[in-house]
């Protein structure tokens, strides 16, 4: 069978206590909304490759454009947002300011999403 298409009952009928289930375990809208964003961050592939460069070392800004071949100014903008999204976070050593994965959860969604799409 092709995938690509969408199989449809051949009778409409509801499945009251599937349903009823279903509903009770929605988280609310909020976070919902929260998890919809993150996955627009995943969304952009420099910010993606950013995030890989970032699973295994530090990195400062001047590094990661060199490792992406994208100038200071692009990455600094892809860090802020993956910044303000808590998926990086920076620390400073005099002049210059690292950046790495802010914790395992990122690596975790990336091993998961490698996997997935590996299969």
């Amino acid at each position: 069978m092709d995938n690509s298409v969408v199989e449809k009952c051949d009778i409409n009928f509801i499945h009251e206590d599937n349903v009823r289930e279903a509903v009770d375990r929605l988280p609310d809208d909020e976070l919902i909304a929260d998890i919809s964003d993150m996955f627009k961050i995943f969304g952009d592939q420099t910010r993606v490759k950013i995030l890989m460069a970032l699973e295994n070392v530090e990195l400062c800004v001047c590094d990661i454009a060199s490792v992406m071949n994208m100038s200071q100014s692009a990455i600094s903008h892809q860090l802020r947002v993956l910044k303000q999204s808590n998926m990086v976070k920076s620390r400073r050593d005099g002049k210059v300011v690292y950046y790495s994965i802010s914790d395992d959860h990122v690596k975790q969604i990336f091993d998961i999403a490698t996997v997935h799409v590996q299969e």
